[in-house]
């Protein structure tokens, strides 16, 4: 299988550059240039480039634009027709693009090098500097750096955050740029800032059913964009409310019978095939179907884990990758993603419970001072079964909502201390993710906890994780991937949708759901939420294979320095077999590190 992957490798230095030359024009989808204070490489399944004799783009993806004039001349001339309106304003052109993009350009007049991302990072963009040169890919391990060296401070945040969160990397001295970023580099040196900051609002809406109208539409038409010259498109089919929007619209907008694909699970609590074919049923779905087992997984994982340019533990990457594979297997050239639905529309269940803890604050101040927490504080009331309880929940209500979700923190709950091997420990910053999610906490501009919220999960949940799990897997089963949901006709109802209408009372995603009422079936419209989620821990306590497999990988870790041998020991001889749902995440987590270590930087030791 060849993964589906756009190179793009640059190394530029200002200082050096020769400006007397000139660019061929037009040059095509794929680029090679050796100059002095220029050397760049980009070619790859979305790579196309627009040139002048004195300026070029390098475009990744297939961005649409606002300005129908524009769109017009980029239809009939490529990339090309982008230059001048990026070299006039970068940021305020850069607004004028949807979807997912990556940008780089050369204006060899100014001796000046940019690059853009979309708003989300979908077609990453990692950078280094040495000396006045930057060097720049489209992946961090592509960098081109005389020395690239692991970076303890990325292996502690890929233990905290279970991936490495931007704009730290792997490697000590690239950084990943930040979504809805921009970079410049010319002979004043380099700049860092961000051209798209989301902002939430809280306006009123005053014909709903125009909105549901206007919300139904959005869809339809990212659906329809997403597969238009796509080649053959199916989707992903989890039976969630996403998955199932997104294969009935694409039934809708195709006018036959759409193809999707389901993961399975043989394992009680985790398989939720039922509404996949709920869905199938409903939308006359050509349905396929694959019941992952233990066996998959020690086949896929040592390839899975390498393939990243960097760890990465979304262990709902594995499934994700045998669809793919299925998928290309049966002739497809794109699959459609539901990812975006619970972070723009409240529907993780962690909105209603803080919306719990809110409750505490309608208390009378003087009341909560005097009366509760003097008894919830008190030592004899937790060791009370039913106050212990009530006295949990007032010391997690007093906290503030960030505070509150670090305490569920894996690494944190297990104590770095008797985890961490100590030279390993000694390298690293502890405190950089906690200050890492504070400043992007502070930086959403909100008005509400439940938007600070969605602003920190657009961050976190979906550029960090989810989107790199499914463009990652996809990419390395040779697919393209979509995502409708993440549309910007979408992103700006979500902007201003008030939170009532996002979850009303303590029912999630309350617009999403009354907006697609008849569209989805009911089963679906009222079903729990479930994904993609693995029941490793289950299947590295029974299956041989597996349970070898992964106390081998993180027993290498302690011989790396990185986890504490003792540590090692207790977590497969006790905690997972006590509990294997959750501590089968830190194996999980620990066995991709290890497996990526070997494929990418064997010599690794603390």
């Amino acid at each position: 299988m060849t993964a589906r992957l756009n190179r793009l490798i640059c190394r530029f230095d200002p200082s050096q550059l020769d400006t007397s030359v000139s660019f061929p024009a037009p040059i095509g989808d794929s680029v090679e240039i050796e100059l002095p204070g220029l050397s760049l490489r980009a070619a790859g399944p979305d790579v196309r480039i627009g040139a002048t004799q004195r300026q070029m783009l390098v475009q990744i993806g297939r961005p649409a634009l606002r300005n129908a004039a524009l769109a017009a001349d980029y239809a009939k001339a490529g990339p090309g027709a982008l230059l001048a309106p990026l070299l006039n304003d970068a940021s305020a052109f850069a607004d004028e693009l949807q979807g997912r993009f990556a940008l780089l350009w050369i204006d060899l007049d100014r001796a000046q090098l940019g690059c853009l991302n979309d708003r989300f990072s979908t077609h990453p963009l990692c950078w280094a500097t040495e000396g006045s040169a930057l060097a720049l890919a489209s992946r961090a391990d592509w960098v081109p750096l005389a020395d690239r060296q692991i970076d303890p401070q990325g292996i502690f945040d890929y233990l905290y955050f279970h991936v490495i969160p931007a704009p730290r990397t792997i490697f000590r001295g690239v950084s990943r740029l930040e979504p809805g970023h921009l970079l410049d580099c010319g002979r004043s040196g380099v700049r860092n800032d961000q051209w798209w900051q989301p902002r939430f609002t809280q306006t009123p809406v005053g014909d709903v059913r125009a909105l549901k109208a206007r919300f139904v539409g959005a869809i339809r038409g990212a659906v329809e964009r997403e597969s238009a010259n796509a080649g053959r498109v199916a989707a992903f089919l989890s039976g969630g409310t996403d998955s199932s929007t997104v294969i009935g619209m694409l039934r809708e907008v195709s006018g036959s019978q759409p193809r999707g694909y389901s993961i399975g699970f043989d394992t009680a609590g985790y398989d939720e095939m039922e509404y996949a074919r709920i869905a199938a049923k409903a939308y006359g779905v050509d349905h396929r179907e694959y019941y992952i087992t233990a066996q998959d997984l020690v086949s896929h994982i040592p390839a899975v884990a390498a393939s990243y340019d960097q760890p990465f533990g979304n262990s709902s990457a594995l499934p994700a990758y045998c669809l793919g594979l299925m998928a290309k297997a049966d002739g497809y050239d794109k699959l459609l993603a539901g990812d975006g639905g619970d972070e723009l529309f409240g529907g993780n269940a962690r909105y209603a419970k803080q919306k719990v803890f809110e409750l505490y604050q309608a208390i009378p101040a003087a009341v909560r001072s005097t009366l509760i927490e003097p008894i919830a504080g008190a030592d004899w009331a937790t060791r009370v079964p039913l106050l212990s309880k009530a006295c949990s929940y007032v010391e997690q209500a007093r906290m503030l909502p960030l505070a509150r979700t670090e305490q569920y923190n894996l690494l944190q709950r297990l104590g770095q201390d008797s985890v961490l091997g100590q030279a390993f420990r000694s390298l690293a910053d502890t405190d950089a993710p906690l200050q890492l999610r504070r400043r992007v906490w502070d930086g959403v501009r909100a008005d509400t906890v439940l938007d600070h919220e969605l602003g920190f999960d657009w961050r976190f949940t979906l550029a960090d994780n989810d989107l790199p799990k499914v463009i990652g897997t996809t990419s390395l089963a040779g697919l393209d991937v979509g995502f409708p949901l993440l549309s910007e006709e979408l992103i700006a109802i979500a902007l201003t949708l008030p939170d009532a209408m996002k979850l009303k009372g303590f029912k999630l995603r309350w617009f999403f759901k009354e907006a697609l009422r008849g569209f989805l079936p009911d089963e679906i419209l009222t079903k729990k939420k479930h994904g993609f989620g693995l029941p490793f821990g289950h299947w590295a306590l029974t299956d041989p294979a597996l349970r070898a497999l992964s106390r081998d990988s993180v027993q290498g870790l302690a011989e790396r320095g990185i986890l504490q041998a003792a540590f090692v020991d207790a977590l497969f001889s006790k905690l997972l077999p006590t509990h294997p749902g959750y501590y089968g995440e830190m194996v999980w987590i620990g066995m991709m590190l290890e497996q990526w270590l070997r494929a990418n930087a064997p010599d690794t030791r603390f």
